[in-house]
């Protein structure tokens, strides 16, 4: 009997020295779950991040470290003629795209939301040049809107003539914009489509009721339950077209268009800071400054958000 017990305290006493050390050990379980994340983090965004931020007040080039310059880059800016060019770009392309991208998905959503037979064929039409890879769907357009190409032929055919759709400085912007409009209703059809789902059916059917037809159903009772909606899209969008480069690039070509007029801040970007000689404490300077404006974007329309629901 003694020597059972002494056993079984054995084993007790071994037991709680196992959960003691387990204990110990749970406050760092978390962070060793979460060190594969942080480090890729780390790696892939803080350090570029924080490298850019510091390579920004250097005159950096890419075989020769640089010296610090301090403010030199950014006043180059305010005299630097691409700069400004760039910007309005940028700017005119947050301007054009994100006013469609924020009513037509939505639009679109309303007209595949209903279960009806095939629905989901449309709903799969709509969304394939989501996943669609970007160079693919730039090279599709370039052939369809070249001066050679399946369009300018068929209105040539009807007597119109061709159009300069790749060679004018503004309609190959437009047709840029296009593309990124095109390629993105997919994508924000489906946030509108969860969106849609949460609007409750009564509201629809008391509108109803009152004598309120499709269209005022949609500006007083749509809109409104949809507007956090509404506004999330237009962050994204809006930080995703001041970023734009593929569509102009594959569109325009290296050289930003004729005379680099349709040049935006990500290609001047991509154009200063690279190759064997690329300035890269100026182009830096210039991602500085696309990261503090799309942030401002993103800042002025939540708090536009936050004013309409108030």
């Amino acid at each position: 009997m003694a020597s059972s017990s002494t056993v079984t305290g054995v084993r007790r006493t071994a037991s709680a020295g196992r959960v003691q050390r387990v204990r110990r050990q749970l406050p760092t379980s978390p962070w060793l779950f979460a060190a594969p994340g942080l480090l890729i983090t780390g790696v892939f965004i803080l350090y570029p991040f924080g490298s850019t931020l510091v390579n920004a007040f250097t005159d950096r080039r890419t075989l020769i470290p640089g010296e610090f310059v301090g403010l030199a880059n950014f006043r180059e800016l305010l005299h630097d003629d691409m700069f400004w060019i760039g910007l309005r770009n940028s700017t005119l392309y947050v301007l054009g795209v994100v006013p469609a991208l924020v009513i037509l998905p939505l639009l679109l959503a309303l007209l595949v939301q209903k279960n009806i037979p095939g629905i989901t064929f449309f709903r799969a039409a709509f969304y394939t040049p989501v996943v669609a890879s970007i160079v693919v769907v730039g090279l599709i357009w370039v052939w369809l809107l070249d001066e050679r190409g399946l369009i300018n032929s068929l209105l040539e055919t009807v007597g119109v003539g061709r159009v300069g759709f790749l060679s004018d400085q503004w309609l190959l912007l437009l047709s840029a914009m296009a593309v990124t409009v095109w390629k993105g209703l997919g994508y924000y059809m489906i946030i509108y489509l969860a969106a849609l789902a949460n609007v409750p059916r009564e509201l629809h059917e008391a509108a109803a009721v009152d004598g309120a037809g499709a269209v005022r159903r949609f500006v007083t009772v749509t809109v409104p339950a949809v507007r956090s909606t509404m506004a999330l899209v237009g962050a994204l969008s809006s930080v995703a077209a001041f970023k734009v480069f593929s569509e102009v690039y594959l569109m325009a070509g290296p050289s930003g268009g004729p005379a680099g007029e349709d040049t935006t801040l990500v290609m001047l970007v991509q154009r200063t800071g690279t190759g064997l000689t690329g300035r890269v404490g100026y182009a830096s300077a210039i991602s500085v400054v696309v990261f503090v404006v799309t942030v401002a974007l993103m800042l002025l329309v939540l708090r536009t958000d936050r004013r309409g629901e108030s």
